[in-house]
C-alpha cells in the first residue's frame, strides 16, 4: 500500500468517532473486561514521519511530537484495562543513519518529553509508573542520557506500572549484549571458556536481557501498516501474539487499542502444546 492510501485510511480510522463507533467501543470494552487480557504489551510506534509529511508539517519532528502526545493516552488505556507492563519502541539503532538535523531535533524532543513525564503531578507519579529505558543508551547525547538517568532514578521505587522505553534499541544488539553480559559474568567468576559453554542456556541469556526479570510480551502492536517486527523484542517475542494496523501512531486512538485487545482476547495460545 502506498503512503497516500495508507494515510487516508489512517486518518479516516482516526476520525470516525461516530455515535456507532463510540457504542461499538463501549461494547468491546465490556467484552474485553470478561476475557483474558495481556499483562505485557509491546508497541512499535511507527508512522510519525509519514504522518508529518502527509499533514504538511514543516519538520519530521512535528510528527514525532504528535505521536508523543499519545503516550499519556496509552498509559490511561492500560490502567483502565489493567495492563501493568508496556514496552514502546521509539528509536532504533538503525535510526542513527538519519540526517543529523533530524536526529538533533528528535533527541531534543525526547529529552524534553522525558522531563515532562517526571514533572510534579504528572501521570507517571500519580499512576506510580516505573520508567525503564532499554537499549544502547550510551550512544545517545549526554544531555539525553542525563534526563533518562533522572527519570529512572525518580521512578525506581514505583510498583504499579512499568513503562519500558526502547531507545537506541535493536533486537540483535540486545541479544549480543546479553551474551556479552553472560560471558563477562563468567570471567568475573573465574570460569574457563569450556565451563562457560557448559552453563550457557536460555535462562542464562534471559538473565542478561534488557528486560531481565519481566514476563515476555503477550501482545505486540505495530502501527502504520508495516507487517514486520524489525527485531523488536526479538528474543522475548517467541510466544507473542501480533496485531498490525494501518493507523499511523499519531492517529492511534482508544478504539484501535480496544480492537487490538479484542483480537488478542479470542486467540488460542498453545505455547507448543
Amino acid at each position: 500500500m502506498n503512503i497516500s492510501n495508507n494515510y487516508i485510511r489512517s486518518k479516516l480510522m482516526g476520525l470516525l468517532q461516530t455515535p456507532f463507533s463510540m457504542l461499538y467501543s463501549k461494547w468491546m470494552s465490556l467484552q474485553i473486561q470478561q476475557e483474558k487480557r495481556p499483562k505485557h504489551i509491546g508497541l512499535i510506534l511507527d508512522g510519525n514521519r509519514r504522518f508529518a509529511r502527509m499533514e504538511g508539517l514543516q519538520k519530521a519532528v512535528e510528527g514525532h511530537a504528535r505521536g508523543a502526545d499519545r503516550v499519556e493516552d496509552l498509559l490511561n488505556w492500560c490502567e483502565e484495562f489493567n495492563v501493568p507492563i508496556i514496552s514502546i519502541w521509539i528509536f532504533s539503532t538503525d535510526n542513527f543513519k538519519r540526517e543529523k538535523e533530524e536526529l538533533d531535533d528528535l533527541f531534543s524532543l525526547i529529552e524534553k518529553r522525558t522531563y515532562e513525564l517526571i514533572k510534579k503531578d504528572s501521570d507517571v507519579h500519580k499512576k506510580r509508573v516505573k520508567l525503564r529505558y532499554i537499549g544502547r543508551t550510551n550512544l545517545l547525547p549526554q544531555s539525553l542520557q542525563d534526563a533518562i538517568k533522572k527519570a529512572e532514578e525518580q521512578t525506581k521505587d514505583y510498583d504499579k506500572f512499568i513503562l519500558n522505553v526502547a531507545i537506541a534499541y535493536g533486537g540483535q544488539e540486545e541479544i549480543t549484549d546479553a551474551v556479552d553480559g553472560y560471558l563477562g559474568r563468567c570471567i568475573e567468576e573465574g570460569k574457563t571458556l569450556e565451563e562457560a559453554r557448559k552453563t550457557l542456556s536460555k535462562e542464562a541469556i534471559n538473565a542478561h536481557l534488557y528486560t531481565a526479570g519481566l514476563p515476555e510480551p503477550d501482545l505486540i502492536i505495530r502501527t502504520s501498516g508495516e507487517i514486520r517486527m524489525s527485531g523488536f523484542l526479538l528474543w522475548q517475542s517467541v510466544h507473542s501474539e501480533f496485531y498490525f494496523t494501518d493507523v499511523f501512531w499519531p492517529h492511534f486512538d482508544k478504539l484501535e487499542f480496544l480492537k487490538a485487545l479484542y483480537s488478542y482476547a479470542f486467540r488460542q495460545r498453545r505455547f507448543g502444546k
